[in-house]
């Protein structure tokens, strides 16, 4: 193994960047080259088709059936001359993954051959298997039957010379069996409930969107010494390794020259973006050493997490061509950043207003507050709920970690809004609402001009922070599907508006007028939460103390988490805003409990074999080799100064012993806790298990194994190091 890990090392670190086909054109030309979009549609359907098509998509209607068929056919040949072969219904189902099944342009002639055909019938919905798929138990083995239906408002693209459809996901009965179908339902109520509040400032507003901004940060390792780490290989995350010496803490890599082979790369997946309609933007090194960032232009929420989705598959396509292997776990090595998906939210209006946006008028930031004033509202009634979304086995290892936000849920705000609350507390009347735009900051330098400092900071331990025009929801994790934080998230904002109208139109009724109305609910939100209201440092232990005080969840077993989903406030608000039933909400945590159990599982089997396989073998070849050599140190020296000079190596491999000894023990504990474990037949009750019993034990192992890393002659080591996993030449 030593010898493989030279080779491989070697191979690694003498890569050269390997070159990429760069277009001749520049990327407005072939932007969305491969998206059947407006463009596209305008081309290649009859001009009723295309407009029946792009009415029913800017009024959320269904598409007319017949309708369907002449959008099949025009989708087609504009597919069939892209090079595509096959068709596939693309969903999202609860994997945190997307799924596909390709079928080709080909049916009977009558004469014994085929002809390419595709119809409105199967464009419009399709029956995968559904038997297979994490159901929760909405489904048995034996009951087969799903169905996936197109999303129009979600365009088709051609991957792989396959035409991609982007469909919802649902079982026989009905329920969703995906993200697609509660982030829709997500999305119309929120439109329907923040559109009726914008109503007050212009009753012109017809609706408002959700639009999301990820920045999807990852780690980049080369492929030889990926294939290496068995760990790696089948969990995504280094399971034992001992910190490098030097990591993170010079602050170097954050911003810095991009190697050339991550620069070849990340330009070569900018491309592939770029033609699949994904606005890829900015990229950057992040600061831990082979993480960096990719960020797109905002979009529309359901639009933009379908193109996260298909990012994510794209990097580890584009990855391999360069001798890379991506990775999207949110802790791959311990004791330096992890990976998150920053989520950038924000509600605006079809008239072009962002309602996060503070406005030149008092009348228009009196809107701007009244949105901000139920967005606290909301995420302080559901905090538990919002921090149960964006927790995983997997991101349970980065929360409150290295700059990633605690798990804690709270509110960034900044001084100047901060200010304004708390005086609209104070003050009735609105002529207090007045936010200042971006000031001036004069330098003492001759050639720098004035900068234009905004009017908020940005905390990065804040997991829900407001940047100016948008809350930031960092706590998302890097390999989330973005839409189970946007689901809850637009969900409990919606019921919050809904629950403001009726308030506010109540007052009017009863005499009101309708300013004095909105100032009036304005201020009991901010009275209410002011609770999630914090601007310091999140990783403070005064925080945690604070924060339990509030009666903020301060929760960090990620199975109990999960509880919130099946709080009464949520299940009931779920219900309100159409997005989830109750037998849904207890299915997704019946998966989300399952996935636990066999993430933490698989963890641990790969940890026991490589403790017992591997590095056991290793401290016990190393022992005999200094076993040997305190033999011949004393048959060399046979005296008080052979036992001297003996020394420095029993005592080697005393502490060796030692260490070995535990890892074994520990081992056999963890394999029996994990059989403890799988009897229980509760899905919740088995996660905690493994979260309280198994868990702790991969841990001691993992301390013990890193210190024989550092003991053992380096040459014998069989895994590669941190030193050489972290470090791109």
């Amino acid at each position: 193994m030593s010898k493989l890990r030279f080779k491989v090392v070697e191979e690694a670190f003498d890569r050269k960047a390997i070159p990429v086909n760069i277009p001749e054109e520049r990327p407005e030309q072939y932007f969305s080259k491969y998206v059947f979009n407006r463009q596209k549609m305008f081309e290649y359907l009859p001009k009723s088709t295309y407009d029946a098509l792009v009415n029913a998509i800017d009024n959320k209607q269904a598409l007319p059936r017949e309708v369907a068929d002449s959008v099949a056919a025009g989708m087609k040949q504009w597919a069939i001359d892209n090079g595509a072969r096959h068709y596939s219904h693309w969903f999202h189902p609860l994997t945190d993954g997307t799924a596909e099944k390709h079928d080709a342009f080909i049916e009977w002639d009558g004469k014994g051959g085929v002809v390419e055909e595709f119809s409105g019938k199967l464009l419009v919905q399709q029956e995968p298997d559904a038997s297979s798929f994490p159901n929760g138990g909405i489904r048995n083995t034996f009951e087969a039957r799903g169905y996936s239906a197109w999303d129009i408002s979600s365009p088709a693209f051609i991957l792989d010379k396959t035409l991609c459809i982007p469909t919802i996901f649902i079982s026989y009965t009905g329920e969703s069996l995906d993200y697609k179908t509660p982030l829709l339902r997500a999305l119309n109520s929120v439109d329907k409930a923040a559109t009726a509040v914008a109503q007050y400032f212009d009753p012109e507003v017809k609706h408002v969107k959700s639009y999301l901004g990820w920045e999807q940060e990852y780690f980049l390792v080369d492929e030889a010494l990926y294939s290496a780490r068995p760990d790696l290989v089948m969990t995504g995350r280094t399971l034992m390794g001992h910190e490098s010496a030097k990591n993170q803490q010079l602050e170097d890599h954050y911003f810095g020259a991009i190697p050339s082979r991550v620069e070849a790369f990340m330009l070569d997946l900018e491309i592939e973006c770029h033609k699949l309609g994904i606005p890829a933007k900015t990229r950057h090194n992040e600061v831990a050493p082979n993480q960096f960032e990719l960020a797109p232009i905002f979009e529309e929420t359901n639009l933009a997490n379908d193109h996260n989705l298909l990012l994510m598959s794209l990097m580890a396509e584009v990855a391999r061509r360069h001798n890379f292997r991506v990775l999207l776990h949110e802790k791959p090595f311990s004791g330096i950043n992890g990976s998150g998906k920053h989520n950038n939210w924000s509600l605006g209006t079809d008239k072009g207003v962002l309602l996060f946006a503070p406005g030149k008028t008092p009348q228009d930031n009196l809107q701007f507050i009244t949105f901000v004033a139920n967005v606290m509202a909301a995420v302080y009634r559901h905090n538990g709920l919002l921090k149960a979304s964006i927790s995983s086995a997997t991101n349970g290892h980065r929360l409150g970690a290295n700059e990633a936000p605690p798990a804690i849920i709270s509110m960034f705000l900044g001084t100047q809004l901060s200010e304004i609350l708390d005086t609209l507390e104070r003050n009735d009347s609105d002529d207090v609402i007045k936010m200042k735009g971006k000031t001036g900051l004069k330098l003492n330098v001759d050639q720098i001009p004035e900068l234009m400092i905004d009017n908020t900071d940005r905390n990065r331990t804040s997991p829900f922070a407001f940047t100016g025009n948008r809350f930031e929801f960092r706590a998302v994790g890097s390999s989330a599907n973005c839409a189970s934080a946007m689901i809850a998230l637009n969900a409990a904002v919606a019921d919050q508006l809904m629950d403001f109208k009726k308030k506010v139109d109540a007052r009017v009724a009863s005499g009101d007028t309708l300013n004095h109305a909105l100032i009036a609910e304005i201020k009991e939100l901010i009275k209410y939460s002011k609770d999630i209201h914090f601007d310091g440092n999140g990783y403070s232990d005064e925080w945690k103390a604070e924060a339990e005080k509030r009666g903020l969840d301060c929760e960090t077993s990620v199975p109990k988490i999960f509880d919130a989903y099946l709080n009464e406030s949520s299940v009931e608000m779920f219900k309100n805003t159409n997005v989830f039933t109750e037998i849904e909400l207890k299915a997704r945590n019946e998966v989300k409990w399952e996935m636990y159990t066999k993430k933490i599982q698989i963890e641990a089997r790969i940890l026991g074999d490589l403790a017992v396989n591997h590095v056991i073998p290793v401290a016990i070849r190393y022992q005999s080799v200094l076993t040997d050599n305190v033999f011949k140190l004393k048959t060399l020296f046979p005296n008080e100064k052979g036992d001297n000079l003996a020394q420095l190596d029993l005592d080697t491999i005393e502490r060796m012993s030692k260490h070995m000894s535990t890892i074994m023990s520990e081992v056999k504990k963890m394999v029996n806790a994990r059989k403890e474990a799988n009897v229980i037949a509760c899905e919740r009750e088995k996660a905690i298990a493994y979260h309280d019993n198994v868990v702790p034990c991969m841990d001691v192992i993992r301390y013990h194994i890193d210190k024989l890393e550092l003991m053992i002659d380096d040459e014998m080591w069989p895994l590669p190091k941190y030193r050489e996993l972290l470090f791109i030449r």
